[in-house]
């Protein structure tokens, strides 16, 4: 398989990558790059095929008179919409989207994710949205996992975990989003430097040194990815809701 598509159990896994213009081949047209997968990992040929780049590219947003133009002719938004119908041609189940809207200009990047919405509705399809924009995965998302260095430390519903986080380091994360109300909120900085992901001490705690909680144990004994409430479970030995009246520099 081609390093954009998987196939599990009948169904297509499918990932839109971060920058649509470097994971286009320069060489093809978009309607090439649209029809490259289904010729890969579909029975359509000639007019089917064609007929099925089209409708993909309509799901997207892209016209018609943009499908014979290469990518260096093509605007930001434009190259993002290609990668999107060349995604949704195969039908998925599941989209991986890698920081889909990075790239791009703000003003565009509300344009993508309300296609994104829209799509994910119209089609059925579950998304794995990766992002470090805080706000983007509440406004797009159902269910959120925070990492921390490759660690899940806390799961659940998005409305959940961001209106009363349980995790230390989700407390950061959430407490550090910019508000325009910033009156009566008590700071808070992590102190300390990450610890190395390349071999992390499996019995220490990823978030011991730059935790607040911290304990003896954190640095003897990893906490599991436990269920806590409401749907949620946290890797924590020291988990707390209801105090969201803090704000972190958080890294």
């Amino acid at each position: 398989m081609g390093q954009e598509y998987a196939q599990c159990t009948g169904q297509f896994v499918v990932r839109v990558f971060q920058d649509a213009g470097e994971s286009l081949n320069p060489r093809f047209t978009a309607f090439q790059a649209i029809a490259d997968p289904l010729r890969r990992l579909s029975p359509r040929r000639g007019a089917e095929l064609a007929a099925r780049v089209r409708e993909a590219a309509g799901l997207a947003g892209l016209p018609d008179e943009l499908l014979g133009r290469f990518p260096h002719q093509l605007s930001g938004g434009q190259k993002a919409r290609v990668g999107i119908a060349r995604a949704v041609a195969l039908e998925p189940r599941l989209l991986i989207l890698d920081e889909p809207t990075a790239a791009l200009d703000v003003s565009v990047q509300v344009v993508i994710l309300q296609l994104l919405e829209t799509l994910k509705q119209r089609l059925g399809m579950s998304y794995l949205f990766v992002s470090h924009d805080l706000n983007v995965v509440r406004l797009l998302c159902d269910r959120v996992l925070v990492m921390y260095l490759g660690k899940i430390v806390e799961s659940g519903p998005v409305e959940v975990v961001f209106d009363n986080p349980a995790h230390p380091y989700t407390k950061a994360l959430v407490a550090a989003i910019p508000s325009l109300d910033q009156r009566g909120i008590r700071r808070l900085r992590l102190s300390g430097e990450p610890r190395s992901p390349i071999d992390p001490d499996p019995n220490t705690c990823r978030f011991y040194g730059r935790c607040p909680k911290g304990q003896s144990n954190c640095a003897t004994i990893i906490p599991d990815l436990r269920a806590f409430d409401a749907g949620r479970s946290v890797a924590c030995h020291y988990p707390e809701v209801g105090i969201r009246a803090e704000t972190a520099t958080a890294a």
